[in-house]
């Protein structure tokens, strides 16, 4: 289950989430690939990766919400004929995607997608960093090298749609109509700005 595992926390800003999470995956990837190569890396072959348990940035969903757990692999045509379909056909009200690491911006497409097809929605939109535990075993038993484990974080998203109303000043909260996008709206503030810094006038 997706949730919340370090102060790194909040909601998105007026960028686009899809944007936030392959820009950082980049930097993960290319980080990882150098710090490989300069640490003998190059002897260890990933084994597995284990998502550690958090608790979910969305506690209180109504009963009948229809969760869409995106991954990866995961075909954008199979999540949004299941969703629409729910929606469209009045067995569900409220449903959310939830993705992490390269699956965030999948999971907003379908969210932007749904938005699309169903006009009214309301949005409450959550970003996350989750902890993942990788696993690495020597490419060769001769290395004499031993098994290793690494923990990273990754970022993840959760859009909630709903064709009832929701808390506007929910931070996070987008209301029906809203342009494209995933900030929240100047009602659903998420705390003060930080103060400018006042300009010296010796100068």
């Amino acid at each position: 289950m997706f949730g919340e595992f370090d102060p790194v926390s909040g909601t998105p800003g007026s960028g686009r989430v899809m944007a936030l999470s392959k820009g950082m995956s980049e930097q993960r990837d290319s980080a990882r690939t150098q710090q490989q190569t300069a640490s003998g890396m190059e002897h260890y072959r990933k084994a597995g990766s284990v998502e550690l348990p958090a608790p979910s940035p969305m506690p209180q969903l109504p009963p009948d919400t229809l969760e869409m757990r995106v991954r990866d692999g995961s075909k954008i045509r199979n999540l949004l004929g299941l969703a629409l379909g729910r929606l469209e056909g009045g067995s569900a009200r409220h449903v959310v995607f939830s993705g992490s690491g390269r699956a965030a911006g999948k999971a907003v497409s379908c969210a932007e997608i749904v938005k699309r097809r169903v006009p009214g929605l309301h949005q409450l939109t959550k970003l996350r960093f989750l902890q993942t535990e990788d696993s690495w075993v020597p490419t060769s038993p001769d290395t004499g090298l031993d098994p290793l484990t690494v923990r990273r974080h990754v970022p993840a998203v959760w859009v909630l749609l709903s064709r009832d109303p929701l808390d506007p000043n929910e931070c996070g909260y987008q209301p029906p109509g809203a342009p494209p996008g995933l900030g929240p709206t100047p009602s659903s503030s998420c705390g003060p700005r930080p103060r400018r810094r006042a300009r010296d006038s010796r100068f």
